[in-house]
């Protein structure tokens, strides 16, 4: 059986489409997710769940600090900084959606060489000098990890009907 031919645009080098790429699938993974959540009782969604946060609101709002973090650095800004998050959950759906919208549009401008540069981290934590397209994949692994967080707090609570959130079911029908 002959492989099929790659349809990666050969204008740029692969590791930057795939970062832009990777980029829109989380925004489209995010609002498939959150558009899934707003679909369910309001108050069942309040229910702590044994995982690393209690609720799904303080993961959702997890993901959105973490974006927000990630992208300052990229975009070599203040960080901002992962602040008590008191308003809705509805609140914390729209503001990881429209974060996560900020951050594919921050990408897909960036150029070939702004992807490839490195970036220093400096944090109370670690440091690091990596290329940023490390630090995005960091940002789409760890909203990746934490979605199926969601997913499985999701089906503790009853729910049975989460969406297809996988990156090769967006580049097939996500797109």
């Amino acid at each position: 059986m002959k492989q099929q031919e790659s349809t990666i645009e050969t204008s740029v080098p692969q590791i930057v489409y795939l970062m832009k790429n990777y980029a829109g699938y989380n925004l489209w993974a995010n609002a498939t997710l959150v558009n899934w959540l707003r679909t369910k009782p309001a108050d069942v969604l309040a229910q702590e769940v044994p995982s690393s946060f209690t609720t799904i609101k303080a993961t959702i709002v997890h993901i959105w600090n973490t974006q927000r973090y990630w992208l300052s650095n990229i975009k070599r800004t203040e960080s901002e900084g992962f602040e008590e998050f008191n308003s809705t959950l509805e609140d914390a759906f729209k503001g990881l959606v429209e974060n996560s919208d900020e951050f594919a549009d921050y990408i897909e401008s960036m150029t070939n060489q702004q992807i490839e540069e490195n970036t220093m981290v400096i944090n109370p934590w670690f440091q690091c000098d990596f290329q940023n397209f490390e630090y995005i994949m960091q940002v789409m692994n760890h909203s990746t990890y934490h979605r199926g967080q969601i997913v499985t707090m999701g089906r503790n609570l009853g729910f049975t009907d989460a969406p297809m959130t996988d990156y090769n079911f967006y580049n097939i029908h996500g797109k």
